[in-house]
C-alpha cells in the first residue's frame, strides 16, 4: 500500500530510491494486531524527526494497517516513509511531500531451536563506520548490513555480529545484541552508530524485573566472547540465545528464556 492506494507506485525520483533519504519500522502483526504498536509508532516519528521528515499522522497509518491486516492477520509489516520526489541532486526540495510504504511479508520459517537451543553468529569482516547524526536511527541506508549479510550463505548461522573499526561491538546485521557479566546486562554503546530497536528499548526496561542492572556501555570483542550469557533480539524474532560466534563457543543461560516470556506477555 503506498500513499494509501494498494498496488501503487513509487516514482523514479523519489529521494528514498535515489538516496535512501527515508526511515522505516519492521513489526509483528498477529491475530490482527500490531504487536507494541504505540512504541513503533514513537520510534518511527522520532526517527522523522531526526531527519526532518514530516511523519504521517497515527491516525492515517492505524486506518491503513488495518486494511493491510484484515488480508493478512498474521504476518511481518514494513513502514517506510521517504522524503519524497526531488529533482536531480542531493539538495532536498523546499517543501516535499513525504510517500509512505506499508508492505506485508510471511513471518519467516527459522527453526525452532534457535529460541531454545541458541543460535550460530557469523563474526562480520566488514566494519560499521560511525555517523552520530544518524546513530540510532533505522534510515534507508543499509548498505554496510546488505554486504556484511552477504559474507555467509549457511542456513544454520541465524545473524552476523558486526563491529566498528575501533573493534567495539555494535549490533547483529538484524539484531541488538545483550551479553549478561553476573547481575549486570550490558549492550552496545550506539551514540556513534548501529540502530536503536525497540526490543532493545524493551529489554532494557525488563532487565530490572530479571534482578539484572542495565547497562548501556562500550563492549569490545573479547569482554563479550567471555560472557556468562548472549542473547539477540529484533522485533519479528523476538529473543535468540547464542551458542557461538564464530568458532567460539558460548554458554547458554536462563535470562534469555526468561525474556522471552517477559516480551510476549507485555503489550506495552
Amino acid at each position: 500500500m503506498i500513499n494509501g492506494e494498494q498496488g501503487g507506485v513509487i516514482h523514479a525520483m523519489d529521494r528514498g530510491v535515489m538516496y535512501g533519504d527515508g526511515v522505516f519500522r519492521t513489526m509483528r502483526i498477529r491475530r490482527g494486531q500490531v504487536k507494541c504498536w504505540q512504541q513503533q509508532y514513537r520510534k518511527l516519528a522520532d526517527d522523522c524527526h531526526a531527519l526532518d521528515i514530516l511523519c504521517p499522522s497515527l491516525h492515517t497509518l492505524e486506518q491503513e494497517l488495518q486494511q493491510l491486516a484484515r488480508d493478512e492477520p498474521d504476518c511481518v509489516l514494513k513502514i517506510i516513509v521517504t522524503r519524497g520526489e526531488g529533482g536531480r541532486g542531493y539538495k532536498a526540495p523546499p517543501m516535499p511531500s513525504p510517500n509512505r510504504v506499508l508492505l506485508t511479508a510471511p513471518v519467516p520459517e527459522y527453526p525452532i531451536e534457535f529460541w531454545h537451543e541458541g543460535v550460530k553468529l557469523h563474526l562480520c569482516e566488514i566494519r560499521v563506520s560511525h555517523q552520530p547524526r544518524l546513530a540510532g536511527i533505522k534510515h534507508l541506508n543499509r548498505l554496510e548490513n546488505v554486504l556484511a549479510r552477504m559474507e555467509w550463505d549457511d542456513g544454520m548461522i541465524a545473524d552476523g555480529l558486526l563491529l566498528d573499526a575501533n573493534g567495539w561491538v555494535v549490533e547483529g546485521t538484524m539484531s541488538n545484541i545483550f551479553m549478561r557479566s553476573g547481575q549486570r546486562l550490558l549492550t552496545p554503546d550506539l551514540s556513534q552508530c548501529g540502530v536503536a530497536g525497540l526490543q532493545r528499548e524493551r529489554i532494557l526496561k525488563h532487565a530490572p524485573c530479571l534482578g539484572l542492572t542495565p547497562e548501556i556501555t562500550q563492549i569490545n570483542l573479547p569482554t563479550l566472547l567471555n560472557a556468562d550469557e548472549i542473547f539477540v533480539c529484533n522485533s519479528v524474532i523476538g529473543v535468540w540465545p547464542v551458542r557461538q560466534i564464530g568458532l567460539n563457543a558460548i554458554p547458554l543461560g536462563s535470562v534469555s528464556q526468561k525474556m522471552q516470556g517477559i516480551l510476549e506477555r507485555d503489550l506495552d
